[in-house]
């Protein structure tokens, strides 16, 4: 693998998009709900448990946070979406913000969508991938908290979500548990892969 990942750096954060910093790497979005892994996914990827902080609190990040992986990969992590104790504003203010991200004009060159397996499909994540669909934007479906179920069980949740969701013929589908750390060579492989790096 040409990438080491565990040489992944916090860059910066941006709460506006007139915040979001210009560089020349190939870009990967993280997108999901609020408490769906982010956080914790790209701990495991960098083999950095303080890396990204991860909250207890779902909907805490409000902002773009930027990790510079090698220097080869930027990874721009978005606020997550859908979760309720927040008010209404500031719910609007992240999420517009992620929605902004994807409609500025901005180059990215992979999204990695999340979904926890354990819950059914939100009407945000089904939107989502529709949206990444019709825009014919590449994309990872990232599926978190696999620990929770054992091979087969995994294997038919997988199953059911892959009929509930509308994912793309070729879209790439990952296993992942960020504590049992499966799956995650696989992604950073897949990622390495993707980008031809």
């Amino acid at each position: 693998m040409a990438v080491n990942f565990r040489n992944t750096r916090f860059m910066t954060l941006a709460a506006k998009l007139e915040q979001c910093p210009e560089h020349d790497m190939p870009e990967i979005v993280m997108s999901g709900k609020s408490n769906v892994g982010k956080s914790s996914l790209i701990n495991a990827l960098s083999d950095n448990k303080k890396l990204a902080r991860v909250s207890q609190t779902p909907g805490k990040t409000r902002a773009v946070v930027y990790f510079n992986v090698d220097k080869k990969i930027m990874i721009a992590d978005l606020p997550g979406y859908g979760y309720a104790k927040v008010s209404k504003e500031l719910k609007e203010g992240f999420s517009k913000l992620a929605d902004d991200y994807f409609t500025c004009g901005r180059s990215y060159d992979l999204v990695l969508h999340l979904i926890d397996v354990r819950h059914d499909p939100s009407k945000e994540d089904i939107g989502m991938l529709e949206y990444l669909n019709n825009n014919n934007i590449p994309y990872f479906v990232i599926f978190t908290k696999c620990d929770k179920f054992s091979r087969a069980q995994l294997n038919r949740r997988i199953k059911e979500l892959e009929e509930v969701f509308d994912f793309s013929e070729d879209a790439n589908i990952y296993a992942v548990s960020s504590v049992a750390k499966s799956g995650i060579t696989d992604l950073q492989q897949g990622i390495c892969d993707f980008l031809k790096l």
